[in-house]
């Protein structure tokens, strides 16, 4: 997973919105929280199950932004928290379990999509149009 995270930054090019899709427990967060390290993030990076959105500060002054919509019942909800502006803000937006806001999403986005199999883990990535 490690060596995923230069190839995710590079496949990405200046796409800032990045969907990670897969079950719980494939590392979604994780692998999330290893990208921020390689981007010199200050924060400490953790899911944001319950807030929905948490905020990271590069040591460059730049933004992150880590959303987690696993708790959101309607699309609606995540336009009431303004995930739009986020979307729009020019930041990058990592965003886990968000199929469940595929219409709210700009494009073109960066699909991250993990999976696993007991120790066995496969990461793939497309652009999104």
């Amino acid at each position: 997973m490690y060596f995923a995270r230069k190839e995710v930054l590079d496949f990405a090019g200046e796409e800032k919105i990045w969907v990670f899709s897969g079950e719980m427990g494939a590392g979604k967060t994780t692998f999330i929280r290893h990208i921020c390290d390689f981007l010199n993030v200050k924060d400490a990076v953790s899911s944001p199950t319950f807030s929905i959105v948490n905020e990271y500060l590069m040591q460059s002054g730049e933004k992150i932004y880590h959303f987690d919509f696993y708790r959101i019942e309607k699309p609606a909800e995540a336009v009431d928290i303004g995930c739009e502006e986020y979307f729009f803000s020019g930041s990058l937006c990592f965003i886990e379990w968000a199929e469940k806001i595929l219409n709210l999403l700009p494009r073109p986005y960066v699909k991250i999509s993990l999976e696993h199999d007991g120790d066995n883990r496969r990461i793939t990535f497309t652009h999104e149009r």
